[in-house]
């Protein structure tokens, strides 16, 4: 059997190619939506590929499955699980098998079992893997968001970004009944490739390696001691504490994958705009995303332009910050153009309608900047009750310690709540060192609050300065 890892690493996401030798068939399991690398990878390995399975409807990135599907006619293995609001739809004209718990299918040799594992989702599956040409006793367990390296996947998504109420506790309660009855029955020698690593903001505490064992995460996993007493009140209180905050975008990816998505057929590629195009897109409500540092963007941007920084973060912020009805333009160096336009088409984000490579001949009267404030000035604000203080850290981070009084909206979240944030007084705004608080910053800016202040090194230089903070409920001194 051929087995790869495709790992991307701005949304921390792993995707699977396996392989027949003997037959030269291949199964792709997870794509993301820029499918060129599968179809590269496939035919570099002399296979072609037949089958796509998905673990489940998931959030944090746009599936390739139909794409990949479209490009190659594969068949097709998706969930029959969950209740209907979690049915896949929009499937006409792709070959496709609705898998059920032990439900099998077989890509040359190689064996594939469907297995039921909800608790991230109701409908997710986990595939047991056997290489067929050798033995009938499983060797891989592609687990999704299910079990990742030292993890669990997280059940309160559909409650946290799609809104529905009352399904994290359950969810839960599942996640402990699948980790009971599917994963810890399992040989301890099986391994265990999961659907995300560090940095994905589906689980609170991933593994930064590629893969694990059954055996392992049964000894080793910070949930391993109370499924080991049973324990599932303390496993569903341990599991639900301390999430990070889910994107906004999360509930559109969870759409848009079960109920079929705009098919590509080949990467996108924005053009280089003149002046009068840009113009023009602007014009028509196109939202620049300048992409250059923070440095850079508080130094000079045209107005209205959102400044999130080229990176492994990109996709992220864009899903956080970005509408999906509106185009956008790329303020970004040529060479990184089609980086960046991967990252959003895996989140959804198509539009691109083309980049202009600098400020020079394009801006148009003079540039905005953004104010910044050092620690001293902030506690002078502070301290005569001037200023509000915007705290765009996680809630995790903001409980650890936070100036008094500040409050606290993620950098993702600004935009929905405008309208706790006044424009008649100083609006200083931090994070740790300043790279969230000016994303933040020029989403604000966008939408007219031309009194926020960026607190130069932010919380850092605020707790360098020996200023007061508050954790938990006591003031204390840094």
């Amino acid at each position: 059997m051929i087995f790869r890892q495709i790992y991307e690493e701005g949304l921390a996401q792993m995707s699977y190619l396996l392989g027949c030798a003997a037959t030269g068939e291949a199964l792709v399991v997870d794509p993301r939506r820029d499918v060129d690398v599968y179809l590269d990878l496939a035919q570099s390995l002399g296979l072609r590929i037949t089958a796509i399975a998905e673990t489940h409807i998931h959030a944090d990135y746009l599936s390739g499955a139909r794409e990949l599907a479209r490009a190659t006619g594969a068949t097709l293995y998706l969930s029959d699980e969950g209740d209907e609001n979690w049915k896949y739809k929009g499937l006409e004209g792709f070959p496709h098998v609705l898998l059920k718990d032990g439900d099998e299918f077989k890509v040359g040799n190689i064996r594939v079992r469907a297995v039921h594992t909800p608790g991230h989702t109701p409908e997710h599956l986990s595939f047991l893997v056997a290489d067929g040409a050798v033995t009938d006793e499983p060797l891989l367990f592609l687990t999704g968001d299910f079990v990742f390296v030292g993890d669990v996947g997280r059940p309160d998504l559909l409650e946290e970004a799609a809104g529905i109420r009352g399904t994290a506790e359950p969810g839960a309660r599942r996640m402990f009944k699948s980790l009971k009855e599917k994963f810890l029955t399992l040989p301890d020698h099986v391994q265990v490739w999961p659907g995300h690593g560090a940095g994905s903001a589906c689980g609170k505490a991933l593994g930064a390696l590629p893969a694990t064992t059954v055996g392992y995460e049964r000894r080793h996993a910070w949930w391993a001691e109370y499924l080991e007493k049973d324990d599932e009140e303390g496993f569903v209180k341990a599991l639900l504490q301390g999430q990070p905050e889910a994107p906004t975008y999360f509930k559109e990816m969870k759409r848009l994958n079960r109920d079929g998505m705009a098919i590509l057929g080949g990467l996108p590629h924005p053009g280089r705009l003149t002046k009068a195009q840009f113009a023009r897109w602007l014009k028509e409500g196109a939202i620049l995303v300048d992409t250059r540092d923070k440095f850079a963007f508080a130094g000079g941007h045209l107005k209205g332009a959102i400044n999130i920084p080229a990176g492994k973060n990109f996709s992220t912020w864009a899903g956080w910050l970005l509408p999906y009805d509106r185009p956008l333009v790329l303020l970004a160096r040529p060479e990184e153009v089609e980086a960046l336009t991967r990252a959003l088409i895996r989140i959804g984000l198509d539009e691109v309608v083309g980049y202009i490579p600098g400020l020079e001949g394009y801006a148009q009267g003079e540039l905005e900047t953004v104010p910044q404030v050092t620690a001293k000035e902030a506690k002078e604000l502070w301290e005569k009750g001037k200023a509000f203080v915007l705290d765009v850290r996680g809630r995790d981070e903001y409980l650890a310690g936070h100036i008094p009084g500040a409050q606290n909206i993620h950098a993702g979240r600004v935009l929905a709540h405008l309208d706790r944030l006044p424009k008649d007084r100083p609006l200083i705004v931090h994070c740790v060192g300043g790279d969230r608080s000016s994303t933040a910053i020029s989403a604000l800016l966008a939408h007219g609050f031309q009194n926020a202040l960026n607190l130069t090194g932010g919380i850092k230089a605020w707790r360098e300065a020996g200023f007061p903070l508050v954790q938990g409920e006591e003031l204390v001194q840094a």
